[in-house]
């Protein structure tokens, strides 16, 4: 394991492209020599103690850098500004101190495809101009100060590939994003054919920290296949959009901690790839739709601290589901809590029996157009017997009036 400062001899090393000391004990600041080395495609300096401001050449240094990955330090002071290194591909300050906003010139890494820098002093609105990047799918603005409204698009197609939405303990204000939610095609379609890990670049892997069913998780390596979205801790308010149940790729939701209301939409028994969801601690009202049930990869659900009554519902999922997913809504009743529910409060259906009373409507309506199409045939049978006799053209020249156009044919002698 090294220790003390970072070499400033990096820096005179001709034709380094890779250069990786993660994990080590490294102190001192960031030598600015370092920006001497234009070749560099991989500069890894996470996991040490490396402290001081960022060197503003950073941002120019290198026109073939592609992964910038200084977190789990000590640095300081504002992000660089980048102008010159539009191949970067990943960026990752996570686990810092740096202050200040998002520099705006990053919308010129139109390669990026990971932005990490949760776990600092960042502040100002939300960095909406990110839309405009169209490989960006992994977004973490994780813990940090920023505020205001999220979801003022200004581009016609905004985050078409964000795969990971990490916008949890800010102060983000107004409604939920629900213009974003329309426009997250990659979280639409499962992409199962999509196997594999994001940016293999060399001997390195992007690797993120997420919340995973109430545990923050660090992600090693990043599947193709992994989608989540966490806007927990903040301010938002509102109800939880319908079109929510679009994002059927979903592995994880959370909204938890913030001030949503309104009741919990039904559509979300189409995210069928769903793993946990977090709506506690919140303001939610009316029962717990009975079609979550239905959601057989849902092993994590805390819907805790809100204002929901009625019964539980039964059956699949929710039998494996413990006292903790419902604690705080006074008037929820029945199993796994104590609170027995009167008969009053009327037992949801469980799914097997909704399944059976739709087969049964099915079923029903089989035999009335049964019933219907064979009256149908029998009756234009009749119609066609009784119009093809000539007693009925004089019948109905007799009833309505008017002359009779039939006529008979005659027998030849």
């Amino acid at each position: 394991m090294f220790s003390g400062s970072l070499p400033s001899c990096f820096g005179s090393i001709q034709g380094l492209y890779f250069l990786s000391i993660s994990n080590n004990q490294l102190t001192g600041k960031i030598p600015s020599q370092i920006c001497n080395a234009s070749s560099f495609e991989v500069l890894n300096l996470s996991n040490n103690k490396l402290n001081g401001s960022l060197p503003p050449c950073l941002g120019n240094f290198s026109e073939n850098l592609s992964v910038l990955d200084f977190r789990n330090n000590k640095l300081e002071a504002m992000i660089p500004i980048f102008a010159k290194v539009k191949s970067l591909r990943s960026l990752n300050f996570n686990g810092n101190q740096l202050e200040g906003s998002l520099p705006q010139s990053l919308r010129n890494c139109e390669k990026l495809e990971v932005l990490d820098v949760g776990n600092n002093k960042i502040d100002g609105s939300f960095p909406n101009w990110l839309e405009s990047l169209p490989k960006l799918q992994v977004l973490i603005l994780r813990s940090n100060r920023f505020n205001g409204p999220v979801g003022n698009p200004i581009t016609k197609f905004p985050f078409q590939k964000l795969r990971i939405m990490d916008l949890s303990n800010n102060n983000f204000t107004g409604h939920l994003p629900r213009q974003y939610f329309e426009s997250l095609s990659a979280m639409v379609e499962s992409h199962a054919d999509e196997f594999g890990y994001m940016g293999r670049e060399g001997y390195y892997m992007d690797s993120v920290k997420v919340d995973m069913k109430g545990l923050y998780t660090e992600l090693v390596k990043i599947q193709k296949i992994f989608t989540t979205i966490d806007l927990s801790r903040n301010q938002f308010v509102g109800e939880i959009p319908n079109l929510i149940g679009r994002l059927k790729s979903l592995h994880g939701l959370n909204f938890s901690h913030n001030k949503l209301s309104g009741s919990i939409p039904p559509s979300l028994r189409n995210l069928s790839n769903l793993e946990w969801l977090d709506l506690s601690s919140n303001e939610l009202v009316g029962v717990i739709p009975w079609q979550l049930a239905d959601l057989t990869f849902l092993s994590s659900l805390n819907l805790s601290h809100n204002k929901l009554d009625g019964p539980i519902p039964r059956g699949k999922q929710f039998d494996t589901f413990n006292n903790d997913s419902f604690i705080g809504n006074l008037r929820l009743c029945g199993p796994p809590l104590s609170k027995a529910c009167n008969n009053e409060q009327e037992q949801p259906p469980s799914p097997r029996n909704v399944q059976q009373s739709e087969d049964d409507g099915y079923d029903n309506w089989r035999v009335v157009l049964m019933g219907y199409c064979s009256g149908l045939v029998i009756g234009i049978s009749i119609g066609y017997i009784v119009l093809s006799s000539g007693k009925f053209d004089l019948w109905f020249a007799q009833r309505f009036g008017g002359r009779t156009r039939f006529k008979r044919g005659r027998r030849r002698n």
